[in-house]
């Protein structure tokens, strides 16, 4: 097998794994569903998915390693060495299986979709009691107030958020591909990447700090609708 062809193998992986992260997405909102729902036959269903999620952050984290493993392999080939080619297979299955090895729950508990799945399901249980311990009067105008209250827009881009994204460390939220962008621009600059919100300490704003507000953009698709209709 050429180079070339490896390449495009590892580019389909890849491609496979956007797909993976959108199939997560979609089960977190069909969990948040089911918790919004307050329905005790439910909660094994919620369960099953956390379980689901977890399978699919192995499977993520197990494409990670293996793109990485064929990369630094096929790095240390040189046209001088073709030869070297023939050893790579046995050289990306042994140290496939180390990582692999050393995969453990807390490394899978820590994955960005995971932490973000326990949370919107921690947040919509907390909405659906609120909901069922007030009128719907009195929820109509704190959703009102909510609304009013929260900004939609990131800090970066100045727009509405597409995909929001929460930091654990300051609770502050941006747009993904922005502030992707700007930590990827600080780094190429040796710089840490300072949050991009007024007033702000946190000076130091890492991806790995990031977890998807599912949350926050239920809300804002519902706020898109609610406009469509007025």
């Amino acid at each position: 097998m050429s180079l070339k062809a490896v390449d495009g193998i590892l580019s389909s992986l890849k491609s496979c794994q956007t797909d993976l992260g959108t199939g997560m997405d979609i089960v977190t909102d069909v969990a948040m569903d089911l918790a919004e729902a307050q329905d005790e036959e439910m909660n094994p269903g919620i369960k099953e998915m956390e379980a689901m999620i977890l399978e699919c952050a192995k499977l993520d984290r197990e494409i990670n390693y293996f793109v990485d493993i064929v990369q630094q392999a096929t790095a240390e080939v040189t046209p001088q060495q073709p030869e070297a080619m023939f050893s790579l297979s046995a050289k990306v299955k042994q140290r496939f299986a180390e990582r692999i090895a050393q995969l453990s729950n807390a490394d899978l508990n820590n994955h960005q979709k995971v932490a973000a799945f326990k949370e919107s399901i921690k947040n919509s249980l907390q909405q659906a009691d609120q909901d069922s311990t007030e009128g719907i009067e009195e929820l109509d105008e704190d959703i009102a107030v909510t609304q009013s209250q929260v900004n939609f827009s990131c800090p970066l881009t100045q727009v509405e958020m597409v995909n929001p994204m929460k930091n654990k460390k300051c609770s502050h939220h941006y747009d993904e591909e922005a502030i992707l962008s700007l930590i990827k621009t600080k780094h190429s600059q040796k710089k840490k990447c300072r949050c991009p919100v007024v007033g702000c300490g946190n000076g130091d704003v890492k991806e790995s700090d990031l977890i998807p507000d599912q949350m926050l953009r239920r809300k804002i698709q519902n706020q898109k609708r609610q406009s469509n209709k007025t």
